[in-house]
């Protein structure tokens, strides 16, 4: 490829960016924390639905007797939690960061007055809950679920009462295991360097809702833009009748203009279910750029009536590779990707608002950004739509165990393939990574179980969902032909030096000239370089404290990669990383280390609370300097 010139970005050293425009939401919690509906890609109407946030009884459990001295059984908890902040967050009302492994919630509630006697089921969902737990309704056993970062529902209908209190108790395990999947969450009390405070408990958002004794349960959406086609999977779930015959009607809008509407047949394979393919000629194709979304309606009908509605929507997009390159929509398209925590201040893993969640989006595209790697985090659902709304692709991450034992695969693989399943329908969503810097197996290079281990993970992902990339173990040690892209973590301060570093491989494209980094290669020996597309995953994580911030980060000390002494440096030291992998010319795009600081790690593009540190607009005209 033939290097493009290099524009130089001219900084104005006179004045300094005042950030006005970009102030964090700041919004408190009000009597119902979280109002928003959390699953926007499969949603009822406002009717059908009760928000079980806010204010609910809470205790510790510090000795672990809750179980067997029957804590379950209590009619009140002493303490006082709101949902669905952790109670390591201060928007929690606790804001206690000690280690609690064993805690339990309690709560009354009443179904609404139009629920009683209405023939519905109820089903009370559970957005997450870290990291095991199990549920009580009216004294009675309800179920139990494992895994930190996926929804639970359980369906509740013979256990609840109509026009009197129902009683819902909570129990959660959650302690510092390794070789549980916990992410960017420490195991020790005080955070430390990239690790931070952990979120036990219930984290996002609890709701019930009402639906018909037979419901549509289960969405697939599947595009082909080459074939002007999308096909779709409608699962159904509760109590069909052998002798009725059911139909789904089908409407597709954009723009609110109807442009398909039809009816599937139901068809039966072990359960009943719907699905079909149709033809959407000329369609408006999703990008950052052009984010244009259809509108979804399914309506579930018997021969008498409309049983259950379900509005999402799709968009029209695909991810490929071709020649060392990624495209989107089948054209190359350079990533300028941002990594992105997902940690807020006051919620930790929970952000305060749904304005919030909007708002990092909004600031990583104006800095230029046109995706976002969510590290170590299965975002809220809400962020999702978001990033479909407002257009930012995604890259979709396991959190790490950080041991590894056969033991601690299989409910690995469990949460991992049920946030692909929560997730397939977003079409920001461009990759999925299982594993990253080698966390969780740390002797890959030498295990053979832990080799074989990742290819079945990324076998079964494919297999899950072929019509995204896959990215076997993000950073350096790739197996062989395993990963769809190769991808580099490297911290390098300044581009001078990175540019020494891969000048070697930019001539031969011979993976034994690629540098260590951390000191581990990042293809395992014996794999060959076959001309995957090359990214710099993780790179720059220039450490700078605002003087407006300094005396707040330096209560908890600074860590990053790399410092800089202040904004003008800091903006000389990015472009020089910038042009650096313009120059080299293999890349296909990056991902800059980070949107904003998370607690003591000081190198976000914004403060923790979301002030930026540089002008947005300085930064998106260096990225567009990085390109094919």
């Amino acid at each position: 490829m033939m290097e493009q010139p290099v524009e130089v970005v001219e900084i104005n050293k006179t004045t300094r960016f005042k950030p006005e425009s970009f102030l964090a939401v700041t919004a408190g919690i009000s009597e119902q924390p979280r109002p928003d509906y959390p699953r926007m890609d499969f949603r009822r109407e406002a009717t059908s639905w009760l928000n079980l946030n806010g204010k609910w009884e809470f205790a510790f459990d510090d000795g672990g007797i809750g179980l067997s001295e029957g804590w379950q059984k209590q009619r009140h908890f002493a303490g006082q939690i709101t949902v669905p902040f952790a109670f390591q967050s201060s928007l929690s009302g606790i804001g206690d960061p000690d280690l609690h492994d064993y805690i339990w919630y309690g709560r009354d509630f009443e179904l609404p007055q139009d629920w009683a006697n209405s023939g519905k089921r109820f089903l009370l969902h559970f957005g997450a809950v870290d990291y095991y737990c199990k549920l009580w309704v009216n004294g009675r056993e309800v179920g139990e679920h494992r895994g930190g970062h996926i929804p639970f529902s359980f369906d509740v209908t013979e256990l609840v009462k109509a026009a009197e209190p129902n009683r819902m108790v909570l129990y959660v395990e959650d302690g510092q295991s390794k070789f549980q999947p916990r992410g960017k969450q420490y195991w020790k009390r005080q955070s430390e360097t990239c690790f931070y405070t952990r979120t036990s408990g219930i984290w996002q958002t609890v709701w019930l809702e009402a639906v018909a004794e037979f419901y549509l349960n289960r969405l697939r959406v599947q595009t082909e833009i080459d074939q002007e086609e999308v096909s779709f999977e409608i699962g159904t779930a509760g109590r069909a009748d052998p002798n009725e015959n059911y139909r789904l009607e089908v409407q597709i809008s954009l723009d609110g203009q109807t442009c398909w509407q039809g009816s599937f047949e139901a068809r039966q394979e072990g359960s009943l279910s719907f699905g079909g393919t149709l033809t959407l000629p000329q369609a408006r194709l999703w990008s950052p750029e052009n984010p244009d979304l259809y509108d979804l309606r399914l309506t579930l009908h018997d021969t008498q009536q409309a049983l259950d509605i379900v509005e999402s929507y799709f968009g029209m997009r695909k991810i490929s590779i071709q020649n060392g390159r990624v495209l989107l929509n089948n054209q190359p398209y350079y990533l300028r990707l941002i990594l992105d925590q997902g940690y807020f201040p006051g919620g930790l893993l929970t952000a305060s608002s749904d304005e919030a969640l909007r708002q990092d989006i909004e600031l990583a595209k104006a800095f230029g950004f046109n995706g976002a790697r969510k590290h170590q985090k299965i975002e809220d659902p809400r962020w999702l739509y978001w990033a479909d709304r407002l257009g930012l692709l995604v890259w979709g991450e396991m959190p790490s165990a950080y041991e590894w034992s056969s033991e601690s695969e299989p409910p690995f693989v469990e949460e991992w393939l049920g946030a692909i399943a929560r997730d397939y329908n977003h079409p920001c969503l461009m990759a999925w990574v299982p594993f990253n810097e080698s966390w969780g197996i740390e002797q890959i290079e030498q295990n053979p179980q832990q080799q074989a281990f990742v290819r079945e993970v990324v076998e079964l992902t494919r297999k899950l969902d072929p019509s995204r990339l896959v990215i076997d173990n993000d950073g350096w040690q790739h197996l062989d032909q395993t990963s769809d892209l190769l991808t580099i973590h490297d911290y390098t301060a300044w581009g001078t030096t990175l540019l020494e570093r891969y000048a070697t491989f930019k001539q031969t494209k011979q993976a034994e000239q690629l540098p260590l980094v951390s000191r581990k290669s990042v293809l395992l020996p014996q794999a060959l370089y076959r001309g995957e597309p090359i990214l710099f995953s993780e790179f720059g994580g220039i450490s700078l404290i605002p003087p407006q911030a300094e005396t707040q980060a330096r209560l908890h000390g600074d860590w990053g990669y790399s410092n800089s002494a202040d904004n003008l440096q800091f903006v000389e030291q990015y472009q020089s990383l910038i042009e650096a992998l313009q120059k080299l010319g293999f890349s296909s795009g990056f991902c800059y280390t980070q949107l904003t600081d998370v607690e003591q790690e000081v190198n976000g593009l914004l403060t923790y609370d979301r002030h930026p540190k540089v002008d947005p607009a300085i930064i998106a005209r260096i990225n567009q300097v990085a390109g094919f």
